[in-house]
């Protein structure tokens, strides 16, 4: 039986305090403690052994209404060049020739891995929004794993990709049945020095990439990477933190977001410090080229307008229907 944990927000940064009130993520943990797997029922598990379950485990369960929750699967994007020549030499990442490294063969086998995984686990049918990076590995990434099949010209589809686009020699993309791509720029990688990390223009990667949603960026050309000023770790985890109230301001309930290692681990970092430390260590560890984990993000502020679709509060035929439990309260 599965529970739930909550990580809370941690409040040692300045910039970041202000968020720690406002929303947990969850993590659907599998794992109960003897105590905590007994029925409460049983004269064996006592309050006070479930009480110290809990805090052995990191923290009891936790409950929220379904509207204030949200699912996202996270996704690092499938290996890049950059990273080849990284592994061997630091140095590699300060080099122009890497500037908006598109993916290695291996790459894109990892993408057909994680495409296959997606679909046979039903994940493909669940996801109504996927959100990237709008740099080349990452896009690549998103058409390759959400993406629809082989691309067919039709006058009334456009393809999510064109047939070798970023040298990737594979066949164009088609955008039929599958979910919306809609590219954000808070999402991206670790911002300025490393030329890996600037990305082209809105313009070039429309031609690339004709069906994906560029709408929301609001300058052609990248604004926002700097040759000489690489962004504090701070500064990308409280980017990080406005990024999940964006998402949270979605209407979608079910969300994939293809991203980079430093963004995830700098922005995950904050999350799990009322868990158990395996549980915190499980949120914030390292991604992999092309790996996905699904986590659960809860809005706990009382600033959200939705209304929750699947309660049936009203409309109920009234009639008597006191609790015994009150009833008992009132006699005594």
């Amino acid at each position: 039986m599965p529970i739930t944990i909550c990580a809370t927000i941690n409040t040692c940064s300045p910039s970041l305090s202000g968020l720690a009130s406002r929303f947990h993520l969850p993590l659907r943990y599998g794992y109960l403690s003897t105590a905590v797997s007994q029925s409460p029922f049983s004269p064996r598990c006592s309050s006070s052994s479930l009480e110290f379950a809990a805090m052995d485990n990191g923290g009891s369960p936790c409950l929220f209404p379904l509207y204030r929750c949200k699912t996202i699967h996270l996704v690092r994007h499938a290996q890049g060049m950059h990273n080849v020549e990284g592994d061997k030499n630091y140095k590699a990442y300060m080099s122009p020739e890497y500037f908006d490294a598109n993916l290695t063969q291996l790459g894109w086998q990892q993408v057909d891995n994680l495409r296959k995984h997606v679909h046979e686990s039903g994940l493909f049918k669940k996801i109504e929004l996927v959100v990237t990076s709008p740099l080349l590995r990452t896009i690549q990434t998103a058409v390759g794993v959400f993406g629809g099949g082989d691309y067919t010209d039709r006058m009334d589809i456009l393809p999510l990709m064109v047939a070798n686009a970023g040298n990737s020699d594979r066949a164009a993309i088609s955008s039929l049945n599958c979910p919306p791509i809609l590219a954000v720029e808070l999402c991206r990688e670790h911002l300025g020095v490393h030329p890996c990390d600037k990305r082209r223009s809105i313009s070039e990667y429309q031609c690339l990439f004709p069906a994906i949603d560029f709408s929301l960026i609001e300058s052609d050309e990248d604004a926002l990477w700097k040759a000489d000023v690489r962004e504090t770790k701070e500064e990308l985890a409280a980017r990080g933190m406005e990024f999940m109230i964006w998402l949270l301001s979605r209407k979608e309930k079910e969300i994939a977001v293809v991203t980079h290692s430093g963004f995830l681990y700098h922005t995950l970092a904050v999350f799990g410090n009322d868990c158990h430390p395996l549980v915190k260590q499980e949120i914030s560890k390292h991604f992999a080229n092309c790996e996905l984990r699904s986590l659960v993000i809860v809005d706990r502020s009382m600033n959200r307008l939705d209304f929750p679709e699947t309660n049936y509060p009203e409309n109920i035929p009234s009639g008597r229907d006191l609790p015994s439990d009150v009833a008992d309260e009132k006699n005594q």
